[in-house]
């Protein structure tokens, strides 16, 4: 067997440790192959692991299990694996998400705590010269701030899900007042807000968004609810070119990056949803649907006169004062 087939037939057989097991079309997904070679990698791991169990489920489909514990011994991280950790969890502290990165950084105390100690030397200084190669031992920049008895509310609430009291304040209000929410996620961004419903509107009114940084203090209530069905908070998040969504603004947004400026944004994902077209010119059209002019605005400042705003009229008279020349592009 090839290096290369051994390293297919181990992720296999992690693959095989979950829950559900693995299944056939699982398998040619996960390894873009064909159903006859799925079919000859299910036999491969039954010779390997004469622990694989292989039954039928209610949907006639047959799925190949493997206790964890048959192949734990096999499964020391590498350098790189927990580089990555590393990583996200500086991330995470970056973005002001500190339960998130205080968790995993347990996760990866425990990986490590697992590694046999003659690779645990050898793996630490290579996890540590990647970490500083990928620049991320100190990633300097501005951030969200930060309340942990905050933050720690609402991750709470979302885990419930459980309704979350706490005071809040709109610009149009001169001094905050207490708000019951149904939180249903959590965008990430310049700023960070709390998708919620108000439970004090109908329950046909339009969710409605909460800066955490305005949030002085949470409290979780023992009141469960349903979240809205449908709701996806990443097809949410698409609403808006940034943390921040505004359906009154949501439509078709063009903008034009002149010849100079065209190779360094096409190297750019502005939005999701966006396409890209050269004109003739060498310009490049850029096309997306969102909302959040005021987080465009704060964008395009960044490209100067390098670009223009075709659509929509309100995005293009909001930036057409602040163009100015830079010596760089973003």
């Amino acid at each position: 067997m090839s290096f290369a087939k051994a390293q297919e037939l181990l992720k296999l057989a992690m693959m095989a440790t979950r829950r559900s097991g693995v299944s056939l079309e699982e398998i040619i997904e996960e390894f873009g192959c064909v159903h006859r070679s799925a079919q000859r990698m299910t036999v491969a791991l039954e010779a390997a692991f004469p622990q694989t169990q292989a039954d039928d489920g209610e949907d006639r489909k047959r799925r190949w299990r493997i206790a964890a514990r048959a192949i734990a011994p096999l499964l020391t991280p590498s350098a790189e694996e927990l580089a990555a950790l590393t990583t996200a969890i500086n991330e995470l502290d970056v973005a002001g998400l500190t339960t998130e990165a205080t968790a995993v950084r347990g996760l990866k105390q425990k990986v490590r705590a697992l590694i046999p100690p003659e690779a645990g030397t050898r793996l630490a200084v290579d996890e540590e010269a990647l970490a500083e190669a990928l620049g991320h031992a100190a990633r300097p920049g501005p951030r969200p701030a930060q309340n942990g008895a905050v933050d720690a509310a609402i991750y709470e609430a979302l885990k419930g899900p459980f309704l979350l009291r706490f005071p809040y304040r709109t610009r149009s209000q001169p001094k905050p007042r207490d708000r019951i929410v149904a939180p249903h996620g959590l965008l990430l961004g310049t700023r960070r807000y709390l998708v919620g419903r108000d439970t004090a509107k109908p329950a046909s009114s339009p969710l409605q968004h909460y800066r955490v940084e305005e949030i002085t203090r949470a409290e979780v209530l023992p009141d469960s609810f349903e979240i809205d069905p449908g709701f996806d908070i990443r097809t949410h998040a698409e609403k808006g070119f940034g943390s921040f969504e505004n359906e009154a603004e949501h439509g078709d947004v063009v903008w034009r990056f002149s010849p100079d400026a065209a190779p360094h944004a096409r190297r750019f994902v502005f939005h999701p949803t966006q396409t890209a077209v050269e004109e003739p010119d060498g310009s490049l059209l850029v096309r997306f649907r969102a909302s959040g002019h005021l987080e465009m605005c704060w964008h395009l400042y960044s490209w100067g006169t390098s670009v223009e705003v075709l659509q929509p009229a309100a995005l293009r008279d909001l930036v057409h004062g602040h163009r100015r020349t830079f010596g760089a592009l973003p």
